[in-house]
């Protein structure tokens, strides 16, 4: 294992991060192939990098925190809005048996497609649109999860959760969000805050700013 990347683990472990298929999936999906090539010497440090068109990759605890707290298992269909440069659309993909994942910036989906063949996973599909609007063809799903900073609870997108399903996202203003845990029990909600965290914002005709 490359030394950086086992210094990562140790850090999410030290961290808190004890779900051994999110610590798996981030041993086994490199994120050196998600970032820039100028920004390769920084992919196993623990902050967000910079993706272009005002979109990051996010901090690897982050990421892992949020993954955590979907509770992902290997039967699980799962819709992620924001797919960013595709590192967390693999890293779900490597432990869910389906991925559908939606990106607003064009020039993005082409390179999170790009990026996500290296891996080699054949369960996801990437989409080009208003990820607030959800994906009702593909719906329900068992988690959801929201790569970016929402306005408020994304009451359009826990229509298309199933009940005993799981949501997790960012949720406040332009300079702090809750994240907030998202469960759907017979049809009504129970929410747990996770604490605090600044995203980048969602382009978004309904949930943004």
């Amino acid at each position: 294992m490359d030394f950086k990347l086992k210094l990562l683990l140790d850090e999410l472990i030290s961290q808190n991060i004890k779900d051994k298929n999110v610590l798996k999936a981030i041993e086994e999906i490199k994120r050196d192939l998600f970032v820039p090539k100028n920004l390769r010497e920084e992919a196993y440090e623990n902050h967000p990098l910079s993706i272009g068109h005002n979109q990051t990759i996010s901090q690897p605890y982050t990421t892992a925190f949020m993954l955590q707290n979907l509770e992902l298992k290997y039967t699980d269909k799962v819709l992620e809005i924001g797919t960013g440069s595709g590192w967390s659309t693999s890293l779900i993909g490597y432990i869910a048996e389906k991925v559908y994942s939606i990106e607003t910036v064009k020039e993005l989906v082409k390179s999170a497609k790009e990026n996500i063949k290296k891996t080699k996973l054949k369960n996801i599909k990437v989409f080009n649109q208003d990820g607030s609007k959800g994906l009702s063809k593909y719906s329900p799903y068992d988690k959801i999860i929201v790569n970016a900073a929402c306005s408020q609870v994304p009451y359009n997108l826990i229509k298309q959760l199933k009940n005993n399903g799981i949501l997790v996202c960012p949720v406040g203003n332009l300079y702090e969000q809750r994240m907030l845990k998202i469960t759907k029990i017979k049809n009504k909600i129970r929410q747990e805050d996770l604490g605090g965290f600044i995203f980048v914002p969602l382009v978004s005709d309904e949930y943004g700013f």
